[in-house]
């Protein structure tokens, strides 16, 4: 779902910058209003958790894998606004530290899922989550979150003057929609598995230390435990540059590209040590974001 750097014309990931630093501003001051203190570590926990599951490729169709986006999962959790401050997070730190997304299509990559694809995840939760159609509506969202944000990652190609033959795009849209139907699943489990941690969080996340170290040692485990039976096909956009002929040109050479860590000699090890360092800028870079938040609005 990362747009690479190359892939996007440059009044294209130029406007879209222009567009997400503004939204995310926007973002930040609806978070002000309802982000209470006890709930900033849970703005940690639950980034370094997506952050995890993001690194977790499973496979949807011949030579093309997926992942969590996680965007509903946020929403359900945190509330819409600050979801979008956390996915922001994790996008930032993809780019500059893993290069996984690009720098200068960054703004694409933060409109296309931490904003848009989270509120989209979230109106559904927002409109029945309180319904006997609660499960229905945070499978909804999840699906809808994906599919909303691949519609705009393909668009922007097409508005890049990327030509996709017809049959290319067609099959692109259906690995996508197989995508969000797996979000969907993975989504609604997460969640019941969190309610059954501590069940106020879904509504109105709570301050237990304990569940949340449960909950950070189940994202550290992801990383460690997940790497083994991570699908090593590339994603959806990934593929699909491919078969166009697109080659990424990053900006530069991140320090843990490809999520390994090159002064590591065994690959799984690059890749647990990359993964959980991610793990641990995160945690780091949403509580500061929370913590900002919250200083502003008690200003």
């Amino acid at each position: 779902m990362h747009i690479p750097d190359g892939f996007l014309a440059p009044p294209v990931w130029a406007t879209l910058d222009a567009i997400a630093l503004p939204a995310v501003a926007v973002a930040a001051r609806r978070a002000q209003r309802g982000l209470e203190d006890a709930r900033i570590p849970l703005l940690g926990v639950m980034g370094a958790f997506v952050f995890a599951a993001q690194m977790i490729n499973f496979p949807v169709g011949p030579g093309t894998s997926g992942h969590l986006v996680g965007g509903t999962l946020l929403a359900c959790t945190l509330g819409a606004a600050p979801a979008s401050i956390v996915m922001t997070a994790i996008l930032i730190t993809q780019a500059l530290i893993f290069q996984d997304g690009g720098v200068l299509s960054l703004g694409a990559n933060v409109f296309n899922m931490a904003i848009a694809g989270v509120f989209a995840g979230y109106v559904p939760f927002k409109l029945w989550g309180g319904t006997r159609a609660r499960g229905a509506a945070i499978f909804t969202g999840a699906v809808m979150s994906v599919v909303v944000s691949a519609f705009l990652a393909l668009s922007e190609l097409l508005l890049s003057g990327v030509r996709i033959p017809r049959t290319v795009l067609l099959i692109s849209v259906l690995l996508f929609l197989i995508s969000g139907l797996i979000e969907g699943a993975i989504t609604i489990t997460v969640v019941q598995g969190i309610e059954r941690l501590n069940s106020s969080w879904i509504q109105r996340p709570g301050s237990s230390n304990r569940a949340l170290a449960a909950l950070g040692a189940v994202a550290a485990a992801l990383v460690a435990a997940g790497l083994l039976i991570a699908s090593t096909k590339p994603d959806g956009i990934i593929r699909l540059g491919a078969q166009l002929g697109i080659v990424s040109n990053p900006v530069f050479r991140a320090p843990l590209a490809d999520y390994a860590a090159p002064f590591l000699q065994s690959n799984w090890m690059q890749k647990a040590a990359a993964g959980l360092t991610g793990l641990l800028l995160i945690y780091a870079l949403c509580l500061v974001f929370g913590r900002v938040i919250a200083r502003r609005r008690s200003a």
